[in-house]
């Protein structure tokens, strides 16, 4: 199977180089029975160097995706493989070394057309230094057949479970203002998901800046508690059903959308 390699693109001069420490490639990957295509963007890592996950903890620079120039996608829904939690002088970061593989399910507009899968990423990358940094990328999707391709798979079987996969009983979230913003208690009834629990409290909009949770555990009840504040230092609100809970342990992850009133 062929997958195209390009040369990232440096966001700031200090990190300029002939062999840049990051680069990406696009995985061809498999099609589905139902027609979608799996696929995924495959970034390498040197010795060193880590990037992060989807919400990257208090000290990282956050992923973001624009499909400028991308054809035939109709819908995309993106899996992000289980991150690393990594504490630096007390400060929690959330991503991964050496490799990281992020699979796309692509449903295409046109059936029986290439897609193309065309594109930038822009990451934070961190080793002594860290620096955000843009990937550009550029794949024409086709001529494969329906048997997975052995990366992108490994990372979809490292998927969070969803809730009702994890055994969720219940998920809560208690909201009290304070002087500054709001204050959010998570409780969700569910089997432990091994050794130190870790969460992250994500209110669903961009504007909203949520606290690395302190997180307990009594029997079977997880109790996560973060402080939300809005970017602009203006009142907000908080709508439960977007609100997504992220529990971390040693043997898999939890991905919770949504709580009640508690």
């Amino acid at each position: 199977m062929s997958a195209i390699a390009l040369t990232a693109l440096m966001a700031i001069p200090i990190l300029a180089s002939d062999h840049p420490p990051v680069s990406v490639e696009v995985l061809q990957g498999w099609e589905l029975a139902d027609g979608r295509r799996v696929a995924a963007i495959k970034l390498s890592l040197e010795d060193g160097w880590k990037t992060y996950w989807r919400a990257p903890g208090d000290s990282g620079i956050p992923p973001l995706f624009s499909w400028k120039g991308a054809r035939n996608i109709g819908q995309m829904q993106i899996t992000w493989p289980q991150p690393k939690v990594v504490y630096d002088s007390g400060v929690r970061s959330i991503g991964y070394k050496k490799q990281l593989v992020i699979p796309l399910h692509i449903a295409p507009k046109h059936d029986g057309q290439p897609i193309r899968l065309k594109g930038r990423m822009d990451i934070g990358i961190c080793s002594d230094i860290c620096a955000p940094y843009t990937l550009k990328f550029d794949a024409k999707l086709e001529g494969v057949g329906s048997f997975p391709t052995p990366e992108i798979a490994s990372a979809l079987a490292s998927a969070p479970f969803s809730a009702s996969e994890a055994g969720v009983k219940s998920a809560t979230c208690h909201l009290t203002p304070t002087d500054n913003g709001m204050q959010i208690e998570a409780r969700v009834t569910v089997p432990s998901a091994g050794g130190r629990e870790e969460t992250v409290i994500e209110a669903g909009q961009d504007t909203i800046w949520v606290s690395e949770p302190v997180t307990t555990r009594k029997g079977s009840q997880l109790v996560a508690v973060s402080q939300m504040f809005h970017s602009s230092g203006t009142a907000f609100s908080v709508t439960r059903s977007d609100v997504r809970i992220t529990i971390l342990g040693s043997n898999h992850t939890i991905d919770i959308r949504g709580c009640s009133a508690g």
